[in-house]
């Protein structure tokens, strides 16, 4: 089974060709215009995903070696994310679909997360708890089977990857801020300045990340070290701030992770989606897994961002169920986990 993947959730337009679970091209073409405006842009984001997307799925499918003729199915991505940008990319798997004979899958961009690390060999066995941590989302998911899955707990606020990239933002870094946070951070002492660690209730696999982004802007107003202040912070302050910041949000993170595996029972934590390629959480995963004799996976880095591979993937996965999405899909920006194509 061969099949085509398309990803247009936020600011990557990404086209993948994978066939009996091997990929075999995954181009992303990243939209840097939003970089001078702190964040993602949504009009633009859409502009961008129409002036790409043609060229992009026929590089995937040029190195691929396939031709349109020849998959078997298309899988795209339905929601959540912005709404403009998915209608780009659920447009034109609808249109190339209907023209070519074959069936179309609309897929949850968290499930392409949550299944981005059967994309690497060793696959997880299944059950397994998966932390999912990106710009837009921080979750906890127990996945029995295929498509068997259990929301423990999201985010109530902020998610991970908002917080560094409201933080970096803070500290002048740009956008993205979590690749510049955790760079800076490795010159840093985590010890530094002990931001709050924020568990929420006991037995809760909730996430909160507000408390500790508004405790870096508290910590750099009390200091005068805000880029508008009277003085910037010097490198070294920089760096622990970083550090510091970081390891707040990664304690949390990896804590809540390794309670869900023990009280579920679990011998498998997958990691996925952005903020699963920062080093100190997946440091401090692998220490923890270690520990307790739990097999840790988490995807190479292509595969941690938004990427068409991850949405081919669990399209192959419905099509071999006999899933597939009526032509009359809806975008939808709010796409619940459970929710189904």
């Amino acid at each position: 089974m061969t099949v085509l993947g398309i990803e247009t959730s936020c600011d990557e337009t990404s086209a993948a060709v994978v066939a009996d679970g091997k990929v075999l091209s995954n181009i992303i073409s990243s939209q840097l215009v939003h970089a001078k405006f702190g964040g993602v842009v949504p009009e633009l984001a859409s502009r961008a995903h129409m002036r790409m997307i043609i060229d992009v799925v026929d590089e995937a499918l040029a190195k691929a070696g396939v031709s349109k003729e020849k998959l078997d199915g298309i899988a795209v991505t339905q929601g959540p994310g912005l709404v403009g940008s998915l209608l780009v990319g659920l447009s034109f798997a609808k249109a190339l679909a209907y023209g070519l004979g074959i069936p179309f899958i609309g897929v949850n961009h968290m499930e392409g997360h949550l299944y981005s690390t059967f994309l690497e060999d060793p696959q997880p066995e299944y059950p397994f708890i998966a932390l999912i941590v990106s710009g837009g989302h921080s979750m906890l998911v127990h996945v029995k089977q295929p498509f068997d899955q259990q929301l423990l707990g999201q985010t109530r606020d902020d998610a991970a990857g908002e917080a560094f990239d409201k933080v970096a933002k803070m500290l002048g870094l740009g956008y993205p801020g979590g690749p510049a946070i955790d760079k800076l951070a490795r010159e840093g002492n985590p010890k530094a300045i002990d931001f709050p660690r924020s568990f929420l209730e006991e037995d809760s696999f909730d996430f909160s990340f507000s408390g500790i982004k508004t405790s870096v802007l508290y910590y750099l107003r009390k200091n005068n070290l805000l880029p508008l202040g009277n003085s910037k912070p010097t490198e070294k302050a920089m760096a622990d701030i970083c550090a510091s910041f970081q390891a707040s949000v990664v304690e949390v993170l990896v804590t809540k992770t390794v309670a869900a595996a023990e009280q579920y029972g679990v011998k498998t934590i997958c990691l996925a989606g952005g903020v699963s390629a920062n080093s100190l959480l997946r440091t401090e995963m692998k220490r923890e897994s270690d520990r307790l004799g739990i097999a840790l996976h988490f995807p190479r880095l292509e595969y941690c961002m938004d990427n068409g591979a991850m949405i081919a993937l669990v399209g192959e996965m419905k099509l071999a169920s006999g899933i597939s999405s009526p032509f009359d899909l809806k975008a939808v920006a709010n796409l619940p986990m459970e929710a189904e194509g």
